[in-house]
Parts: C-alpha cells; sequence; structure tokens
C-alpha cells in the first residue's frame, strides 16, 4: 500500500521560504522567552518540595472545611437565639419605611389669621396613640406574642400533633394552654387599646376659642390649622405650638406649666411678641399685614429660631423669635389668657416627634419571655 501512494519532490522555492519562516519564528520565541544561561539561576531553583510543604499544605487542606463548618455554625446558632427576629423587624421596617415615605420637613411662612395662604398642607392636629386600627389587630397581636422564640416554640410543637407520625397524646393538651394564653393577650391588648382610643377622643374633642374676623368660634382640637389665632384660657392645655402675639397681663408676659412635656415643675416664663401686644385691641390683629416664619419642625423643645414681619408699617418691622416667644403643645397656661398663631399641627409638632410609639407589657426575663412557657410546664 506505502509503494503504491504517489511521491511529489517539494519545489526549492517552497522549501527557502519554509526555512525562512522557521527561523523567524524561533528568533521571535527566543526574543519573547529569553533563557538565562547563568547556572547560579539554576541552583537556587527548589527541585522539590519539603516534607514540611507537604504537611503544611495538607493542614490547609483539611483546616478549609473545618473554618466553613464552624462559620455556619455560628450562623446557625445566631439565627436560632435571635436572628431570625432581627431579620424579620428589618423586612417590616423595610416595608413600613417603602409604604409610609416620611414626608420632607421644611421651614414655613405663616401668615396671621389667614390659613388658606398655606402653600402647603399641613397634617392634622389630631391625637393618635393607637397601635392597631381594625385590620391590622389581630395580625398585629400574634407576631408580637410569636416573634418570642417560646411562643413560636409552643406553636410549632402544637401544629406538630397533627401529624400523625410526630403525635404524643392528645390535641387538647397542646392547644388548649396556648388558646388560653392568646385569647388573655387579645383580650387585654383590646382594654388598652379602647383605653388609648377614648383618650384620644377626649383630646381631639378639646374646645377652643378661636379668633375670626366676624370674632370669636368654637373649635375642636382636631380641627385647628396653621395660621389660626387660638385663644387659650388659665389652667388650659394648648392644643398646637403656637407663637405667643398676646396675653392680658399687662406686663406682656405669662407662666406656663411644662410638666407634661419635659418632666419639670417649675414654671416658664413666655414674652408675647412686642409688635402684637402693643396693639389698642384684639381685632387689630387682622388688621395688619404680618406673617411669621418660623424654622422646620424639630425635636429640641429648648430652642426656635424665627422671624415676626409686619409689612403694611413704614419702615417694615422684623422682630426675631426665640423659644421665649413660643408656647409648645400639651403645656397649659398658668396666668393670663393668652392669644397665639399656630405654626406646627399634629405629628409636627414638639410633644409628638419626642413620644415613642406605645409598647406591650413585657414580662421579666426570669419567666422566660412569655407565660405560656409556665403554663405548658404544668
Amino acid at each position: 500500500m506505502a509503494d503504491q501512494i504517489p511521491l511529489h519532490p517539494i519545489p526549492r522555492s517552497t522549501q527557502r521560504r519554509a526555512a525562512y519562516y522557521t527561523k523567524a519564528s524561533a528568533a521571535q520565541r527566543h526574543n519573547r522567552y529569553p533563557i538565562e544561561d547563568e547556572p547560579s539561576h539554576l541552583d537556587e531553583m527548589p527541585l522539590m518540595m519539603s516534607e514540611e510543604g507537604f504537611e503544611n499544605d495538607e493542614s490547609d487542606y483539611h483546616t478549609l472545611p473545618r473554618a466553613r463548618i464552624s462559620q455556619r455554625k455560628r450562623g446557625l446558632e445566631w439565627f436560632i437565639c435571635g436572628g431570625w427576629k432581627f431579620l424579620c423587624t428589618s423586612c417590616c421596617d423595610w416595608l413600613i419605611n417603602i409604604c409610609q415615605r416620611k414626608k420632607e420637613l421644611k421651614a414655613r411662612t405663616v401668615w396671621l389669621g389667614c390659613p388658606e395662604k398655606c402653600e402647603e398642607k399641613y397634617p392634622r392636629n389630631a391625637i393618635k396613640n393607637q397601635k392597631y386600627n381594625v385590620f391590622t389587630f389581630i395580625p398585629g397581636v400574634l407576631y408580637e406574642q410569636f416573634k418570642f422564640f417560646l411562643n413560636l416554640y409552643f406553636l410549632v410543637v402544637s401544629c406538630s400533633q397533627f401529624v400523625p407520625a410526630l403525635k404524643i397524646g392528645y390535641l387538647y393538651t397542646y392547644w388548649a394552654p396556648l388558646g388560653f394564653v392568646l385569647a388573655v393577650t387579645v383580650l387585654r391588648e383590646a382594654v388598652d387599646e379602647f383605653r388609648r382610643y377614648q383618650r384620644d377622643k377626649e383630646m381631639n374633642s378639646q374646645l377652643y376659642s378661636k379668633l375670626t374676623v366676624r370674632g370669636k368660634v368654637q373649635v375642636k382640637s382636631s380641627d385647628i390649622q396653621v395660621g389660626d389665632l387660638i385663644i387659650v384660657e388659665k389652667n388650659q392645655r394648648i392644643p398646637s405650638d403656637m407663637v405667643f402675639l398676646r396675653t392680658s397681663e399687662k406686663t406682656g408676659s405669662c407662666f406656663i406649666r411644662t410638666d407634661q412635656l419635659d418632666g419639670e415643675t417649675d414654671w416658664k416664663l413666655k414674652v408675647a411678641v412686642s409688635c402684637t401686644q402693643r396693639l389698642p385691641a384684639l381685632g387689630d390683629l387682622f388688621s395688619i399685614n404680618a406673617y411669621v416664619y418660623a424654622q422646620k419642625p424639630q425635636m429640641d423643645i429648648h430652642s426656635f429660631e424665627g422671624t415676626f414681619t409686619r409689612e403694611d408699617s413704614d419702615p417694615t418691622v422684623h422682630e426675631s423669635l426665640s423659644i421665649e416667644n413660643t408656647l409648645w403643645a400639651s403645656t397649659v397656661v398658668a396666668s393670663g389668657t393668652v392669644i397665639g398663631v399656630v405654626i406646627y399641627t399634629g405629628k409636627e409638632t414638639r410633644n409628638v416627634m419626642n413620644t415613642s410609639n406605645p409598647k406591650n407589657k413585657e414580662q421579666h426575663w426570669s419567666q422566660k419571655y412569655s407565660p405560656a412557657a409556665n403554663l405548658m410546664k404544668v
């Protein structure tokens, strides 16, 4: 078979081309990967790995899986001991922040007795201390109970009794104590929620005198708006954050009690704006063209920055305002009768911004988080 294959001689030109490209490629490879001719460098190179090197590599090979296993165990322990609660709380907070994006608070210009001139829409002056509504009451109470590990554990154990392979004893021995505890908890939360609702309704229904062009009008506390001129009598609670304009005292100042705001029993001295205090009559507040510039709402109850400006006078009157010219909500007038212009209402008042959300009544640590544990032990 090999003798039958025809052989053709290669032309000389082709041989010369192949020899040329072979030499050129060899030169390029030689230039690209230079070879050191000094034998000293070859002596320094290790020809084989020592036994210690093998041992170190073998120890590292066994150490890495152990470290990963230990990390997994620590992560599992963290999740069981309370990590799941942290993750659930973080997810709930994230969803709440998405659903209820907070409005950016800004400084404002409030015209005296003209709520319709307000540039933005401000929150209602309603007090709401309730934790739940009709739709979130049952889910909220159940979440507050089962966020504790022992309550969740007993719920899982009770549910496992529906599986025939895991059933031990009768179902009522598991579900009766758990149901009793949940019923008592729901009843207690319902009573507390109803009491909070009654207190909020009582506070929001208090009547105040609102000064208008036609005279005095009785309005509810929840209907007060930014820019209203409100008259507060002695021993009456201030319904919203206001700037002190006038008082019945000849000195142009009055005392207020702030124990419901900062816990201090000492009376605080407040000074009315001198420009409005010098007006001859109460109705002259509507005859002037004036406004109050107030800083954006904040939590600090001991500071305030603002200005009072009267434009219809020659020259224009500018009067700086400080904490002495303010009347914060939930304080009580101790002397005289005061008149103020509302600058903050509802959730933007100092009192509400410094109020934390109501919490559940948690029992002592020695009782193992919940009464369900004690009942299950019996």
